[in-house]
This record gives C-alpha cells, sequence and structure tokens, in this order.
C-alpha cells in the first residue's frame, strides 16, 4: 500500500506545492538509517517520506493516532507504528532497532509538532542512532502544514544535512549529539527561509 499511496501523493505535492529537495545524495545508499526532521503539521510527513521514494520510511507516530481503528489500520499500512509519549515502554527502542537491523529507514520528528514553540529536542532518536549503530540524518521542512495552504499552492522544500554518526561509547553524551542534532536541524531550517 506504502509505494501506490506515495507516488499518488508525490503527483499531488508535485502539482500544488512544487516541492524540492535539496542534498538527497547525502542518504546513505545502503543500510538502515534514522531521519529525523522538523516538524510544524502533517504535509511535512507527506514531503519527507515522498521525497526518498522508492524507499519507505517507517515512521514514529503519537499512540493517540491510532485510537481510531481505521485510521490506525491505514496508518499501520503506510509503514507507521505506535509511541507512547507521555509513557514510554520498551518498544520505543526495539520497534525502531529491529527495522534498522533489516536495513531499513525509521523516520522521527523529534521536536513533535512543538517546533513553532521552540522545544528542546527529545533525546530518542539520538539513542535510537546510537543503540543501532546506524547514521541519523537531519532534515528540516519549509511549506504548506494544512489542507488549505497545500491547496493554495504554497511552494515547499525538503533539506538533507550530512549523515551525524554517533560513536556506541557516547552513551553519556547523548545530551551533547541531542543538541548537535537540533543546531544541524536548525541550521537547515534557516537555509529555506
Amino acid at each position: 500500500m506504502y509505494q501506490p499511496v506515495g507516488y499518488s501523493l508525490k503527483g499531488v505535492l508535485r502539482v500544488f506545492s512544487k516541492t524540492k529537495v535539496y542534498n538527497k545524495e547525502v542518504l546513505p545508499k545502503s543500510g538502515g538509517y534514522v531521519i529525523a526532521c522538523t516538524h510544524t503539521g502533517w504535509v511535512d510527513v507527506l514531503a519527507l517520506g515522498t521525497a526518498v521514494l522508492p524507499i519507505e520510511i517507517h515512521y514514529m507516530a503519537k499512540k493517540q493516532l491510532f485510537q481510531n481503528r481505521l485510521f490506525g489500520w491505514t496508518l499501520g499500512k503506510l509503514n507507521a507504528f505506535p509511541v507512547d509519549r507521555d509513557n514510554p515502554g520498551p518498544s520505543v527502542l526495539k520497534i525502531p532497532q529491529r527495522l534498522l537491523a533489516k536495513g531499513e529507514v525509521v523516520g522521527i520528528f523529534p521536536s513533535g509538532t512543538r517546533i513553532k514553540e521552540q522545544a528542546e529536542l527529545k533525546q530518542g532518536a539520538i539513542t535510537i542512532a546510537m543503540r543501532s549503530q546506524v547514521p541519523i540524518i537531519p532534515a528540516a521542512y519549509s511549506g504548506p502544514n494544512t489542507l488549505k495552504e497545500l491547496f493554495s499552492f504554497k511552494k515547499s522544500a525538503l533539506v538533507f544535512g550530512e549523515p551525524i554518526l554517533i560513536p556506541s561509547s557516547a552513551r553519556e553524551d547523548r545530551d551533547t549529539y541531542t543538541h548537535l542534532l537540533e543546531e544541524k536541524m536548525n541550521e537547515l531550517q534557516r537555509s529555506l527561509n
């Protein structure tokens, strides 16, 4: 279901927002990795997913999105998996680690939709990349966030940053790497504005 939906949405975004993608060449050619992207609405999720096709992203999504059975089933078919952000259990690490071990790509929005509030990033993306020994790719999106904005032909852009490798010995340095990731994402965001 992911591929046909993804390519259909890519066509919609191409028509309505003419999404430009920058630095896609920095994405690893093989193996699993984490993409950590800014997040201000739901259109950025679509833009990110369609930008890397035919690669499929497995998204971490807040568990509340899965409360409606039909919507939750659809999200599951589109490679999203639920995460309890308030009470994270072992699955918050196990599911992405299992996916990354199989060479899959995991998409995380470490700020949630709080990017406008300049909230500090959570350490989940760094912890997952460090434990799985995979690169983390910072990314930023600028453009429409709502259906109304999308259909008003507001242009959009997505930019990828250089991969960040976190040594497995860096457990005590998670704060440092979280701040580094935040800096890189902010730099990328500024480059789009």
